[in-house]
């Protein structure tokens, strides 16, 4: 089996700018191959140095001239022919032998790089991988602070060898440009970028990333001493013609009740996540506030879980004063949440706006650990009686009851509530057999999770609490041999 070669981006100079993969693969290599100039230095090679492994092999690609002349038969180019035919073959003598070769190429191997003369010649032979790395462009732009391109704009990149006219004539039609291969055509770009009426907008930057790293207006740089290393940037138009305003915030305020589903990011929806990432307070329950991870530019208002009014005043105090407030709810604000309270007192603060933003449900994510037990229709039933008389309570119970809808009932139990899930069960099974299947979640979503399915002649109330969530089912509903939980979507 041959071994498989990699041609590995080592991005711009800074070692820490070496992707993991690439870092990962050096490190695994069997062989490192890397192109020098005749004094045998390589950047590559101490670009990658802290990644690489004693034992490795090394094969140093030195090249037989640069700018100088030769007496090649096929002058120039006929030399770097036979240069690369000949660092292909050392290569693929590794690979025949079952080892992996990596090829280090500075920025990215396929931009301007020496490692795609090797591409060229192995990659039909061998298996072959290239592993994109950061380019001495994006480089650039990262050390001035200016951004490349933006919206419909065109960037041309450009090799500083090309002819001077053609040089001037691209960059006059072009928005941002990047001239590279500066060093001995350094002259010859500025005259072209003042041909072009672009050099007072042009950058110098030298050996981006690195420790000799250097940027200054290109009209200001002396040709003399200019490396090889270094281009020139013509940055995104519009961010010469852009100026900051102050972030007016007065009466652009808003107020959004977000759910945040029963328990922990995952549960999140996207729309809710960005209206939590958009928000400059928060506004909620105190456990339902310390769920939204801490953001130290956003204020947090926790409150007790008994002054929902109070709490949707606040919210729109906030807001009328320019603030973006999100009121946080568990599941879904729309369901015994804070959505109705906040749209109660919207009625006094008619110039702000108001959206909800909607969550996942106790009753959802209850029914999906045990299957579809809500499947069919189904009645949403809170068993508290502090906002409502019992007597209600039990009249809706007794109604659905009677129409044999299966019931998820929130609410069920607390310290101050413990004779009511009983009474509750008792009105059930006057209407409901005493095998009819009952579902409990505790804290779904949570480290703590918990689901039970029992019947409801054996269920025990003592056995839940506020945390819980029940799912009582009708007649049709049914469990499986598996334990599986649901309800035909057929009615006999």
């Amino acid at each position: 089996m041959t071994g498989r070669l990699y041609g590995v981006g080592l991005g711009p100079g800074d070692p820490e700018l070496v992707t993991v993969k690439t870092a990962r693969l050096i490190g695994e290599a069997d062989v490192i191959a890397y192109h020098a100039a005749r004094h045998g230095r390589s950047i590559a090679r101490s670009i990658a140095l802290p990644y690489m492994k004693e034992g490795q092999v090394e094969e140093l690609l030195l090249y037989p001239l640069t700018t100088e002349t030769t007496d090649h038969p096929g002058g120039y180019q006929g030399a770097l022919d036979d240069f690369y035919a000949d660092c292909a073959e050392r290569l693929a003598a590794h690979l025949e032998a079952g080892r992996t070769v990596v090829v280090l190429a500075e920025g990215d191997p396929l931009f301007y790089g020496s490692y795609m003369h090797m591409h060229k010649r192995l990659a039909h032979r061998y298996p072959t991988e290239v592993v994109p790395g950061v380019t001495s462009v994006s480089a650039a732009s990262a050390v001035l602070g200016r951004p490349l391109v933006e919206r419909d704009e065109v960037l041309t990149v450009l090799p500083g060898t090309l002819p001077a006219g053609e040089l001037a004539e691209r960059l006059r039609g072009t928005d941002s440009a990047a001239v590279l291969k500066l060093g001995r055509t350094f002259t010859k770009v500025r005259d072209a970028l003042a041909e072009a009426g672009r050099l007072d907008d042009a950058w110098y930057v030298e050996r981006a990333t690195m420790g000799a790293e250097r940027v200054a207006p290109l009209k200001d740089v002396d040709a003399d001493g200019v490396p090889y290393f270094s281009l020139a940037l013509l940055a995104s138009p519009a961010e010469r013609t852009f100026v900051a305003e102050p972030a007016a915030t007065e009466g652009r305020g808003e107020v959004s009740v977000v759910g945040l589903g029963p328990a922990g990011r995952p549960w999140l929806t996207p729309e809710a996540q960005e209206a939590l990432a958009a928000a400059t307070d928060l506004v909620g329950y105190g456990p339902y506030v310390d769920r939204v991870a801490p953001n130290p530019r956003q204020r947090r208002h926790r409150t007790d879980n008994r002054v929902e009014a109070e709490r949707a005043r606040h919210a729109f105090e906030l807001a009328r004063e320019g603030a973006r407030v999100a009121v946080v709810s568990s599941g879904d604000p729309g369901v015994f949440a804070m959505a109705s309270a906040v749209l109660e007192a919207a009625a006094d603060f008619p110039d702000v706006p108001v959206r909800v933003v909607p969550g996942l449900t106790a009753a959802q994510a209850v029914a999906s650990r045990v299957g579809a037990p809500l499947g069919h229709d189904y009645c949403v039933l809170s068993l508290s009686d502090l906002l409502k008389p019992w007597e209600v309570v039990a009249d809706r119970l007794s109604a659905a009851a009677r129409a044999d809808l299966v019931l998820a009932i929130y609410n069920p139990a607390s310290r101050s509530r413990t004779w009511q899930l009983g009474a509750a069960r008792d009105l059930l099974l006057e209407h409901r057999d005493a095998a009819t299947p009952v579902v409990i979640g505790r804290n779904v979503g949570g480290e703590e999770e918990s689901v039970t399915v029992t019947t409801l002649g054996a269920f025990d109330p003592s056995q839940v609490d506020m945390r819980c969530l029940l799912i009582i089912g009708s007649s049709t509903t049914r469990v499986t041999d598996r334990g599986v939980v649901y309800t035909p979507r057929r009615y006999p």
